[in-house]
């Protein structure tokens, strides 16, 4: 059974093994070891817990998974969180990438559709401890207008196009990661950034396979 070191050591390794593509062959020190402090264990469902250290992604109910820890370690690292950045996260899942981000800045934000989920993690990190997380139960679609700009945004489920809502309300200087495809089995990890003068730069990664993101749009 991989255990966390094992985890950390195999995202390392994939990390170097991807890094034409995604120009990093060694991840931020400081991701890694806000990912070793979050027991993966804890934000899976119990048949899974002998497997959540493995860098794969598992389910955790309502069609949803949480992302494999590699995916996770480089979203976050392609974004860059800064402590003082105000960050948007589209999709809370079971929390887990959530907890990651928490560590890392001081001002969360986290939409999550199915209300199930929602609520679930929303204890779940309460009882971890984590204090600075604004929750939201919504379509994360649309975003979080009232809240905007943010310094960085995350969506942890796949769209076919990055909507033009989230766009707008990431700050110049900002940075959007997503991944972006039609289907499962062709899509691909997306880092956007927005210049001070409010230009958009797309560049696309490597392949991945995300649950689509859900809601009415």
């Amino acid at each position: 059974m991989v255990d966390l070191d094992g985890m950390l050591q195999d995202i390392r390794a994939e990390a170097n093994y991807v890094c034409r593509m995604t120009g990093r062959d060694k991840l931020n020190d400081l991701i890694l070891e806000a990912m070793s402090r979050v027991p993966r264990q804890h934000y899976v469902g119990k048949q899974f817990r002998s497997h959540a250290y493995e860098n794969s992604p598992l389910p955790i109910g309502s069609g949803q998974t949480i992302s494999q820890p590699f995916i996770v370690a480089l979203m976050t690292d392609l974004v860059a969180p800064k402590r003082t950045d105000k960050v948007l996260e589209v999709g809370t899942g079971s929390g887990y990438q959530t907890a990651i981000l928490a560590q890392l800045v001081e001002r969360l934000f986290t939409i999550e559709i199915i209300p199930e989920l929602a609520q679930a993690s929303r204890q779940r990190l309460e009882d971890e401890g984590y204090d600075n997380i604004n929750h939201r139960i919504g379509d994360g679609y649309y975003g979080w207008a009232e809240k905007a700009p943010f310094d960085v945004i995350m969506l942890t489920a796949a769209v076919e196009d990055i909507p033009l809502s989230l766009i707008e309300q990431l700050s110049p200087g900002g940075r959007m990661i997503a991944p972006v495809g039609k289907r499962s089995f062709s899509q691909d990890l997306i880092l956007l950034q927005k210049d001070p003068s409010g230009e958009v730069r797309f560049t696309s990664l490597l392949p991945v396979t995300f649950v689509p993101l859900t809601g009415e749009h």
